[in-house]
């Protein structure tokens, strides 16, 4: 291969790795650091890379849908493909429509309808895009239910594609009545559908509805909170009731919902809302649960990292902004339980930016010395670096080598003093460990419009967006294409494992 073509590799390699980025971590919405048109240039950024990906890199841009890129962004994803679908050949569609489809059947059914509408506005009509729709909606376990709690979205997306009814599926015929004539039937077999009709005039019937739209007929009626938080208790789900928890705790109904099967970064989030005194209170329970989020996040990989360090982002950044409300904290605090998980036993460090000892009890707060904390985390003598921040008395590992991996969860932007991390990290690389026996990842949970990408931290540490902790070993792995050590051959190869996996056409090995 001659120089230029490397090269067209490398800027390809380059180009989709800026894309995934991109897709893992923002949302449109605005950050820390963004002004008060923060979302709208999030949402400009997105234009762009969906775009010039789209069109300069197709078979990538569809092969995304097979990654942990966030809801979002596999939306837009999904609704760019149906809509450009005359750009691509036969293969390329059939290929497009397995990857869909999969991607669809894994996405929030509340972001499915959403899109479903976003495909009607834009007049996407074709056969292909209609069967889509056609199968995903008769693959739902419960069409009925849709039609109560996501009535405009399962109305639309009939009328869309002209759907009466999956065939033989009594009584799912009385959908159609319901959202097309409502009042004709004096009653419906469907028990949601009847509910719904009996909520109207009868308050037992509220909580037989979902949650969402039980609040509804539940303020209509008049209903105290509390009692109407104990009677929908049985229907929430569990993220419901992750949400409503601490509002029962407070009005004496106790908590009901097992934090041990919230998904991690969630109930990272959960955790961080709470005030100190809460959360040292009921230390114990909380620790407990993340510590099982984070082994069951882990799952075969758990134990097997060797020696980690890592650096932890709480400055006042990670607060976050007014829409992402301390998701970037909470996206660190997750990753401590989950390197501890991964990593061998007694053989992990966590380190703070602000030099808490505690996680449990961290909090937004003051500069971001990143350059301080990693050279306290590659310090190889014994004794070096901070307490490990478990908060429950632990020891730390043995430190008498450098790490097996330092991981660095943060926003990037290193300013106690500027610049140092970038520096101490082209030192460590080049003078002190050339052979790389320290891989070394930065994981950042913000995404910067202005860059279309996420801040870096040096030019030869490998950068990866982050946006659930629960991704960190994917991300991990994507991450060292950004090294240069592997080609873009390798890089596609990964992507075709990954779609191969996602689809169920293979093993993905």
């Amino acid at each position: 291969m001659n120089t230029s073509e490397s090269l067209a590799d490398l800027v390809a390699a380059e180009d989709v790795l800026l894309f995934v980025n991109a897709a893992i971590t923002a949302t449109g919405q605005r950050e820390f650091r963004s002004g008060v048109s923060g979302g709208m240039d999030q949402q400009l950024s997105l234009d762009f890379l969906h775009t010039y990906v789209r069109v300069n890199y197709r078979r990538v841009y569809a092969a995304s849908l097979a990654l942990d890129i966030n809801d979002h962004n596999a939306a837009r994803i999904v609704l760019a493909l149906l809509e450009s679908a005359g750009e691509a050949g036969a293969e390329e569609r059939r290929v497009e429509g397995r990857l869909i489809a999969a991607r669809l059947a894994v996405l929030p059914p509340q972001r499915v309808y959403r899109l479903f509408g976003a495909v009607r506005r834009a007049g996407i009509n074709n056969r292909r895009t209609r069967a889509i729709m056609r199968d995903w909606l008769a693959a739902r376990p419960d069409l009925g239910h849709d039609a109560v709690k996501y009535r405009n979205g399962v109305k639309t997306a009939a009328r869309h594609v002209h759907l009466r009814c999956p065939p033989g599926a009594e009584p799912l015929p009385e959908v159609g009545a319901f959202l097309f004539r409502p009042g004709k039937l004096p009653r419906y077999a469907h028990p949601l559908l009847d509910a719904w009709r009996r909520a109207h005039y009868e308050q037992g019937a509220v909580a037989e509805l979902p949650f969402t739209v039980a609040e509804g007929f539940a303020a209509r009626h008049g209903m105290k909170r509390a009692v109407f938080l104990e009677r929908a208790a049985p229907r929430m789900t569990r993220l419901e009731r992750l949400r409503t928890q601490e509002q029962r705790v407070v009005e004496g109904l106790g908590p009901d919902a097992d934090l041990a099967v919230m998904p991690l970064t969630r109930l990272a989030l959960y955790v961080l809302a709470l005030p100190f005194e809460r959360r040292v209170a009921r230390r114990a329970e909380l620790t407990g649960a993340l510590r099982t989020a984070a082994r069951r996040a882990a799952g075969g990989h758990a134990g097997s990292w060797g020696r980690v360090h890592a650096v932890l982002d709480d400055s006042f950044s990670s607060s976050g902004s007014g829409q992402k409300r301390r998701r970037p904290l909470a996206v660190a605090l997750a990753c401590h339980y989950l390197l501890e998980a991964l990593a061998a036993p007694g053989a992990y460090r966590g380190l703070w930016t602000s030099g808490r000892g505690d996680a449990l009890l961290v909090r937004p707060w003051g500069p971001t010395p990143l350059g301080m904390r990693i050279l306290d985390a590659l310090e190889p003598g014994p004794g070096g670096g901070e307490p490990d921040g478990s908060g429950d008395g632990e020891q730390d590992g043995p430190r008498s080598t450098a790490p097996d991996r330092l991981v660095i969860v943060s926003d990037g932007w290193d300013n106690a003093p500027a610049g140092l991390a970038g520096e101490v990290l082209r030192v460590w690389r080049q003078r002190l460990d050339p052979g790389r026996r320290t891989a070394v990842v930065h994981l950042n949970p913000v995404y910067d419009a202005g860059g279309f990408d996420v801040r870096r931290l040096a030019a030869g540490v490998p950068t990866a967006g982050i946006r659930d902790a629960e991704d960190l070993p994917a991300l991990v792995e994507i991450a060292r294409f950004v090294e240069g050590r592997t080609g873009a051959a390798e890089l596609y190869a990964y992507l075709d494992r990954r779609v191969a996996r996602f689809t169920g056409e293979g093993d993905g090995s």
